[in-house]
């Protein structure tokens, strides 16, 4: 498959290619990589849910079970909250475990060789901007809604629109997180995008330009895109926590009275239980 991979020109196209048309609608070869990469994430993570159940730990459901303890543990030291990280876990945690299943099929060599019509006939799903850009509105609204749920719809509008002629710098100060949240909507986006995109047609150009010594020179960059792999997923959950405790900030959770916060007003730790 390398082999083939150096025999073919590189096809680089920044937008996803249309494989067959579905009335108005196009499907796209993202969508079909995107299919396959879903049935694959939702069979690891219910072999491993099986498998923990009945007690018979196998490599593959301890690395689910590490990871998934680990990303929560992450989330319960940046929210502050056991409870509210409890919460939001099944969605962050599965976002993770979602994009690096497809970040890492996505270094595959069927990705090239194998065409429809002249196109490739998959596409790494992160490498289609409107993947990257869907997941960024998701995390978005998500925060909105945590954001209201803590604070009030109003009190979260307080947060962006306060009264300049009574608080000049705290309406200053929110017309700046209104362009910070912008700003954060288009970073997750693009950052993905480019780092998938960017790995997909460095592997197809120096497949094409090492051309049939492809099997020596291609594994090292495949090594280094799943590691790019695993760390913009890791971001992507990261960011989509931070956000969300962005804002929760100024708000003390419900089970937290007693939580600390940092001079951001960010919950950084809770106070220890008194001794009787």
């Amino acid at each position: 498959m390398m082999v083939m991979l150096a025999a073919m020109s590189p096809h680089v196209s920044v937008g996803a290619d249309t494989l067959v048309k579905i009335g108005p609608l196009g499907f796209t070869n993202s969508m079909l990589y995107g299919l396959l990469g879903s049935g694959l994430c939702w069979w690891i993570l219910l072999y491993a849910k099986k498998r923990v159940q009945e007690r018979r730990y196998s490599r593959l459901a301890l690395a689910v079970l590490w990871a998934y303890e680990y990303l929560l543990d992450t989330m319960i030291e940046v929210l502050g909250d056991r409870k509210l990280a409890l919460k939001l876990s099944p969605f962050a945690i599965t976002m993770f475990f979602f994009i690096v299943v497809n970040n890492w099929i996505e270094i595959l060599p069927v990705l090239g060789p194998i065409t429809w019509h002249g196109v490739p006939l998959f596409r790494g799903l992160a490498a289609d901007l409107n993947f990257t850009f869907a997941l960024a509105v998701v995390t978005f609204v998500t925060a909105q809604v945590w954001a209201i749920q803590h604070l009030g719809f109003f009190g979260n509008l307080g947060r962006y629109f306060r009264n300049p002629f009574k608080d000049v710098l705290g309406a200053f100060e929110g017309f700046l997180e209104l362009i910070a949240e912008f700003s954060r909507f288009i970073a997750l986006s693009m950052r993905l995008f480019g780092n998938i995109f960017g790995g997909e047609v460095l592997l197809a150009v120096m497949g094409f330009i090492t051309s049939y010594a492809t099997p020596i020179t291609l594994p090292p960059f495949m090594l280094f895109e799943l590691f790019i792999g695993l760390v913009q997923a890791y971001i992507f959950f990261m960011l989509t926590t931070v956000f969300v405790s962005l804002g929760l900030g100024g708000h003390a959770p419900a089970s937290e009275s007693d939580a600390f916060r940092d001079e951001d007003g960010l919950v950084t730790g809770t106070k220890p239980a008194e001794a009787h």
